[in-house]
């Protein structure tokens, strides 16, 4: 029997990219799963591509529409919801630009929704304890990029405090060398976006660019070991040794 099996997950901004590759895995592992998204027809989405594997001896799925840069929306869906064993945390607006170009209207939406936003889901959606909290980080979180090309992701992600007594937490970061193939980059244009990938291609270690499946394992490493806590793991195709 799986250890995910008779467990409940949240999953905040599991109807796309990572988060929904994330909510895939917990579903196929016999966890009850919410997946959260203030877009209904993402959820109506997601929950047609989950609802399959449910059928195939899954665990169930239910979608939630949720908007976490409201605070009383969050607090509403937290004292409705009960506890859950597992939050993940990969929802957040990513407004792309340079600093000294980006509107700042813009940036403090990117900090309501990416990094507020987590707060308000880590302080009042209730965990178990020695259940766990992982975030979802931002590829440029840690460090911004360099050259007049780059692009400048806006809206750093993790509130780090301890989230509850036994509750362990964790984030999982990308950085830009370890690029993945996710919804994020499909309002590039085609052709650059494809350059973009085979650069990443010849500058990995790892000889290819990531999935949202190859992140996804990583959050079910950390939610699933119980000696893990108050660490960062990095997907990035080696991307921080190239």
């Amino acid at each position: 029997m799986s250890a995910y099996a008779d467990q409940r997950v949240l999953v905040v901004g599991g109807t796309s990219g990572v988060g929904l590759a994330a909510a895939r895995e917990f579903v196929t592992q016999g966890a009850d799963t919410v997946t959260a998204s203030r877009s209904p027809q993402r959820l109506d989405a997601a929950h047609a591509v989950l609802g399959g594997l449910t059928a195939s001896g899954g665990g169930a799925v239910n979608g939630q529409t949720l908007d976490i840069r409201s605070e009383e929306e969050v607090e509403k869906f937290a004292a409705a919801a009960g506890e859950f064993d597992h939050v993940v945390v990969s929802a957040g607006e990513t407004p792309m630009g340079r600093v000294d170009a980006l509107p700042l209207a813009d940036a403090y939406a990117a900090m309501d929704s990416n990094f507020w936003g987590a707060y308000r889901i880590a302080r009042s959606v209730r965990v178990r304890p020695s259940g766990s909290l992982t975030l979802l980080a931002g590829y440029l979180s840690q460090r911004p990029g360099l050259g007049p090309a780059e692009r400048h992701q806006c809206g750093p992600r993790g509130p780090r405090a301890r989230p509850g007594p036994g509750v362990r937490a964790a984030a999982c970061q990308r950085r830009l060398t370890g690029l993945l193939r996710t919804p994020l980059w499909e309002g590039m244009d085609v052709t650059a976006r494809e350059r973009m990938y085979e650069a990443a291609t010849q500058r990995l270690p790892v000889g290819r660019v990531g999935e949202a499946a190859d992140v996804a394992q990583a959050v079910l490493f950390v939610t699933g070991n119980a000696y893990a806590t108050g660490t960062t793991v990095y997907v990035d195709g080696g991307g921080t040794i190239a």
